[in-house]
């Protein structure tokens, strides 16, 4: 294996943090405050070309690979932005890029992958219900055929991004279960205007992730053209997976950018403090052993990951690799921003000094987008092929 970084990889990194440095802290702790989109920094990631690093270069993409990606995000959130980042190229490159790229006919591909490579629309996914969040297959939003087209009725809710989307990647049921040969059956996956007659969204209140909205979303009787079908109808459970194995990529990337950053901050600060005469806090091992197990820790996880994005680039399995990656960065990360705090005392609770911002964004990663619980069922069932409990 050879862990050396291309020039073409060394200067994508050296231009996410260029970008990320313009921004800054304090960019982040204002749109935090005021749960506004990061409209401005969205813009210049796509003006740079790295909203579209894996996506085709047909398009206006680079057309490399999931490596490229997960580097990047790593690095912007490292400079500011945290585990949101990985948000943001969740609902744009994978969510409408990803989908589009590989299972989009060739109008939606030659139509919106310019555009949400270039940043001129935001895209989200609408999957979760509120009787199916992991177990996606019990989801109950049917598109019934209408024509040859389909009416949509049904629920979603944690839908991120809406407010801010263009375009909505919906997954519904377009066969009943009575009438499949099997769960997976009858499920499909569609494009569709966020603004169109009969869906209407409402935002949740949240503890963090405020700079990206959450929502529930309803659908009533809503169109869906026959040009909107993403993939193979009745199919598209498989073609589903393919996109939610990438997202844990760019998740987990966007936690190992929160967990260096948190820990440079409670470093910095403890490099500065003094309060039993000349010594700085750094020096004792009471603060120094927690930070440095948070950093090899952190640093496994993005060795997992960087793994699971290679596999994926090489057509390769790596299913495992990005679940696990994503449970070990989840729960790393959480105690890095932990730590950080406690290393900071009450400035740790203080927002001007941003760890607990990063606390709170971060925590949303243990139960999202798939839980812990559920990564470690994967991990028995797939991986130590134990009986499945459930």
């Amino acid at each position: 294996m050879d862990f050396r970084l291309t020039d073409e990889q060394k200067m994508m990194i050296d231009t996410a943090r260029q970008i990320g440095d313009r921004f800054g802290l304090e960019y982040w702790r204002k749109q935090d405050a005021a749960k506004a989109f990061p409209t401005e920094y969205w813009r210049a990631v796509c003006d740079a070309g790295l909203c579209g690093v894996a996506l085709p270069t047909e398009h206006g993409g680079s057309g490399l690979g999931m490596l490229e990606m997960a580097l990047i995000v790593e690095n912007l959130a490292a400079t500011g932005g945290g585990s949101t980042v990985g948000q943001l190229f969740m609902i744009n490159p994978i969510f409408g890029g990803v989908s589009i790229a590989r299972f989009g006919n060739e109008k939606m591909r030659a139509e919106l992958l310019p555009k949400i490579i270039s940043g001129e629309i935001n895209c989200c996914m609408a999957l979760t219900e509120p009787d199916a969040g992991t177990n996606t297959l019990e989801i109950k939003s049917f598109a019934a055929a209408d024509g040859p087209g389909w009416r949509l009725n049904g629920r979603k809710i944690w839908i991120t991004g809406v407010a801010s989307a263009t375009k909505m990647l919906v997954i519904a049921r377009t066969k009943k279960v009575a009438d499949s040969t099997s769960r997976t059956d009858g499920l499909s996956m569609f494009m569709i205007d966020v603004q169109r007659a009969g869906l209407t969204h409402t935002p949740i209140d949240k503890l963090g992730t405020c700079t990206l909205d959450s929502s529930s979303v309803f659908f009533d009787n809503v169109l869906i053209e026959p040009d909107e079908l993403i993939g193979t109808l009745h199919q598209g459970w498989r073609e589903l997976l393919d996109v939610l194995n990438t997202e844990r990529i760019v998740t987990t990337a966007g936690l190992v950018g929160t967990g260096e950053l948190a820990i440079k901050l409670a470093v910095n600060y403890a490099n500065d403090r003094k309060v039993f005469g000349d010594t700085p806090i750094s020096a004792y091992q009471g603060l120094q052993f927690p930070l440095a197990q948070c950093h090899v820790e952190v640093e496994s996880a993005r060795l997992l990951n960087h793994k699971a994005a290679t596999n994926c680039d090489m057509g390769l399995p790596y299913g495992s690799e990005a679940n696990a990656a994503k449970l070990i960065a989840a729960q790393a990360v959480g105690r890095a921003t932990e730590r950080a705090m406690q290393t900071m005392g009450g400035m740790g609770y203080a927002k001007e000094y941003h760890v607990e911002r990063l606390w709170r964004d971060c925590r949303l990663f243990r139960f999202a987008p798939v839980s812990e619980e559920m990564i470690l069922n994967f991990v028995a069932n797939h991986d130590l092929k134990m009986p499945r409990s459930y």
